[in-house]
């Protein structure tokens, strides 16, 4: 036998990443792992600007806020245990200072929806079905914000309830960016207090949801980072100690396939000398006025040069202050 896992087969896809790439991505908290990724490596990407969100329905309310580049007021913060905060809005946002709340929220918003009107590729995670609703509104949050659970009814979206929903709103990210493509995942991450059968049905609701939208629009597209933990990391050894969260082995695992899959052979040459560039800069030697170390220097500095004028957008700040401290006159 040549291998001891089953791999889990990808399509190519029809459209790649590049540094040229403006890239959006809201979701669940593995937004953040492959997001922090891609802003390491200095691609041009938005990571959550509504903070970590877990459901379909909240996802779909932050897109049409940036849609709208809706500006928030007092009147749309609520307030309890001595913070302000937003029923839209992970609790990263809040604050006991209303002015600075709002202020956050904001700047925030303004900021992804030009990024968004301006984006070649969304990349949305859907982490749970289970929805909170608000008793009294109706409204679907976001985060509970450590309200009481009797201040809210909670249960499942069913696929046509997703399907729905997404429809109506690609079509009004259709008409906002015409050049946007849609990538769907769905996190591998288990929602382990909904109960081991109660993760299953959530992510297989989201799952066949997806799997319409993708039939249905000819820019949507799946990456199966769900199917990559389940099948070809299905060990505990790929786990954080709390044997839910995933580790940095299993997430640059599933970095790597999803590299293979949408980033070019140019980008990633080019994201190697960038990495170089980067532990250059952060190298410390034992003897930093050496002649040689200053060649080094001097050589890397031209170097961040280079690229920046072959990439726009591509900026080299932080290491090139790093580089000056120590380069001699």
């Amino acid at each position: 036998m040549d291998q001891f896992r089953t791999l889990v087969e990808i399509p190519e896809s029809d459209f790649k990443i590049s540094y040229h790439s403006k890239i959006i991505m809201l979701g669940s908290c593995f937004v953040e792992n492959i997001g922090s990724i891609l802003l390491k490596n200095k691609f041009n990407a938005s990571v959550n600007p509504f903070g970590v969100i877990y459901n379909p329905f909240s996802v779909a309310n932050s897109l049409k806020l940036l849609i709208e580049n809706k500006t928030f007021t007092e009147e749309n913060l609520n307030f309890a245990n001595d913070q302000y905060f937003s029923y839209y809005h992970h609790g990263s946002f809040s604050s006991n200072n209303m002015e600075k709340c709002l202020k956050n929220i904001n700047s925030s918003i303004q900021s992804a929806s030009l990024d968004l009107a301006g984006a070649d590729i969304l990349c949305i995670t859907f982490g749970t079905s289970w929805v909170y609703e608000l008793i009294d509104s109706g409204f679907v949050v976001s985060n509970c914000h450590k309200q009481l659970a009797s201040s809210f009814h909670r249960y499942r979206l069913n696929v046509d309830e997703i399907v729905k929903l997404y429809k109506d709103l690609i079509l009004s990210l259709s008409l906002f960016n015409p050049h946007l493509k849609i990538i769907f995942t769905v996190s591998p991450i288990r929602h382990w207090k909904d109960g081991a059968n109660g993760n299953q049905l959530s992510k297989s609701a989201l799952l066949l949801a997806v799997e319409q939208l993708v039939q249905l629009f000819d820019h949507v597209s799946y990456f199966p980072s769900y199917e990559i933990v389940m099948d070809e990391l299905r060990d505990y050894r790929f786990y954080d100690e709390d044997m839910i969260h995933l580790n940095s082995t299993s997430v640059n695992y599933i970095w790597s396939r999803f590299s293979n899959t949408f980033i070019d052979e140019e980008t990633l040459s080019q994201m190697k000398n960038i990495k170089k560039i980067i532990s250059a800069a952060g190298h410390r030697p034992f003897n930093p006025d050496s002649e040689s170390h200053q060649k080094f220097l001097a050589n890397t500095y031209r170097k961040m040069e280079d690229l920046e004028n072959q990439i726009p957008n591509l900026s080299f700040d932080l290491e090139r202050s790093l580089i000056q401290k120590n380069l001699l006159e």
